[in-house]
């Protein structure tokens, strides 16, 4: 049968992180169903998954767990799925002639695997070398964020911030390290809990050996205070 052959296609794919472009993969419909639908079908959806585990949804510590969930996917947690929620990055003309790179280090990240819904966590250095504009520092964190707030892969997210920034600032001078734990490692499977991944973008003068070089200088630097 058809639903066989998937299903086979789908254990022997594992723990591999495939995925079909840069882009997250959004059904066109995807927004004609108001929030609030969203919330009413997918909370029926975690009572059938709970109800089907064998949980007594009248108990007072589970009753409430099927519309938690579903708020926290909508509102929270795959927020950044909805294109209205990306924040605006305002620009500013470099007045004062910065030519160096800036680098904005340890943006913390919270994002979710796309493949087993389990949390990614950890840390995201984003810097970018001016071409006659420069961006508000927290506009970078705030980009971070929304592209790490939906279902994702750790190469998808960084390829995503890079690009985004490019188009923001008119330059292909950025570059992005992730280093991070995914629970689906961590917590599941190989329980490794000692792992993490670490992947990486760099565009136009990052591409550099010396350029690159001293980004990754930079983001070995101890910033205590």
């Amino acid at each position: 049968m058809k639903i066989d052959k998937v299903l086979n296609e789908i254990e022997e794919m594992g723990d591999a992180h495939a995925g079909s472009s840069a882009d997250t993969p959004i059904r066109k419909d995807a927004f004609e169903v108001s929030d609030t639908d969203k919330i009413a079908l997918i909370r029926e959806d975690v009572e059938h998954i709970m109800y089907t585990l064998g949980l007594d949804l009248s108990d007072d510590s589970l009753k409430g767990t099927p519309q938690r969930v579903a708020k926290m996917f909508v509102n929270e947690i795959f927020s950044g799925l909805d294109p209205k929620r990306k924040p605006k990055a305002s620009v500013f003309d470099n007045k004062y002639k910065y030519g160096e790179m800036l680098v904005e280090k340890n943006i913390t990240v919270y994002s979710t695997c796309e493949h087993h819904l389990l949390p990614i966590v950890g840390k995201a250095h984003v810097a970018y070398i001016s071409n006659g504009t420069v961006v508000g520092l927290s506009k970078m964190n705030r980009i971070v964020d929304y592209f790490a707030k939906r279902p994702q892969v750790q190469e998808r997210l960084t390829m995503q911030i890079v690009q985004e920034l490019q188009k923001v600032l008119e330059t292909d001078d950025v570059a992005c390290v992730i280093d991070a734990k995914h629970l689906c490692v961590n917590s599941r499977g190989i329980r490794d809990i000692e792992s993490s991944t670490v992947t990486s973008e760099f565009g136009g003068a990052f591409k550099k050996k010396e350029v690159r070089r001293e980004f990754l200088d930079y983001i070995k630097l101890d910033t205590t205070f």
